[in-house]
């Protein structure tokens, strides 16, 4: 079933639109991460995506074995990697991949996605990381991770890391809302998250939180509640996801057998969604992603008729539409 959210009754009046000012953002009208990178570093920085052979721990037993029930790690690795490589000859597959499709990239790091990269043994983590940082086109590091799974330990190597490499600290908040993370069977809660982004962000760490939108149980009122939430951490950055049911998850089983027991979005409703959320969100944190792409084999639904590639332009339009912007009602927490 594709859900349509109700429009909401607090949205701007036309009055007020017309009133609005321009947009600080620009013709965007959101805080866009690949603009602000390119101000950094004088162009575009590409991630190699490498996979290390990590694991989770609500895989591997410590927290349970089943993993979330919306996760498919398949559904988000390039299908070029083979885990059997070292890391340098996958990134030196990754690089020919990539200079192809953006030639002239000056920046590359090294993106450590699938699973849990800061979940192990300090020695081993220390080893990969040092490996992919020894490639010579490789000036950084982007490591996705869990909450639960960043260790003192972790957070202070990384720290010195950042003082000579670009370093992005990527970590699954997935939800702001406990009985969602306890109902995908996240096993860990948002507290837990706001402790890891607090943490890394006290030692100088930039911190992107990935977050997805239209998770079982989530309302219109919680995912806004989440933009405000989220506004009030010392976050850099916010990667944003649609949900999508991938191929061999037990949230796609449990919708193949009661497609009313996981709501989806439709795009119109996505795009209405995530412009509400947008103007929730403190404008000084940076959009990393608005939404993600399963490969058209793993995806089982939601079917749009909309490409990632068009979802940034129709956001802009629809904040447009409404005289709106990134932060144009966000709400400075008190004290």
């Amino acid at each position: 079933m594709l859900a349509r959210l109700d429009s909401p009754s607090d949205r701007p009046s036309a009055t007020s639109r017309m009133e609005a000012q321009g947009s600080p953002f620009g013709a965007r009208r959101y805080n866009a991460w690949n603009d602000h990178v390119r101000r950094r570093h004088g162009g575009r920085v590409q991630k190699v995506s490498v996979a290390a052979g990590f694991t989770c721990p609500n895989r591997d037993g410590a927290l349970g074995t089943g993993g979330c029930i919306f996760c498919n790690n398949a559904g988000f690795t390039p299908g070029y990697l083979d885990r059997r490589d070292g890391i340098h000859a996958q990134i030196d597959t990754g690089l020919g991949f990539l200079d192809r499709r953006y030639p002239g990239t000056r920046h590359f790091i090294a993106y450590f996605q699938s699973y849990s990269n800061t979940y192990g043994e300090f020695a081993r983590l220390r080893a990969c990381y040092e490996e992919a940082l020894s490639h010579p086109r490789i000036s950084g590091l982007a490591i996705g991770t869990r909450p639960d799974c960043l260790p003192d330990t972790v957070l202070d190597y990384l720290a010195e890391l950042a003082a000579s490499h670009i370093i992005e600290l990527e970590i699954g908040i997935e939800s702001c809302d406990d009985a969602v993370l306890q109902r995908v069977n996240r096993g860990h809660d948002f507290a837990c998250g706001v402790d890891a982004i607090e943490r890394a962000a006290a030692r100088g760490l930039g911190v992107t939180a990935h977050l997805i939108l239209g998770l079982p149980g989530e309302t219109r009122e919680s995912m806004l509640d989440g933009a405000a939430r989220l506004s009030a951490l010392p976050l850099r950055a916010l990667k944003l996801h649609q949900l999508q049911l991938v191929r061999g998850t037990a949230m796609a089983r449990d919708w193949q057998r009661d497609p009313a027991s996981v709501p989806l979005l439709d795009e119109e409703a996505y795009i209405e969604l995530l412009a509400d959320f947008v103007e929730r969100l403190s404008p000084d944190i940076l959009l990393q992603r608005l939404g993600s792409e399963v490969p058209p084999a793993l995806k089982l639904a939601p079917q749009w008729n909309m490409r990632l590639s068009e979802l940034a332009p129709r956001l802009s339009a629809e904040l447009a539409r409404r005289g709106s912007w990134q932060g144009a009602r966000f709400v400075t927490p008190a004290g």
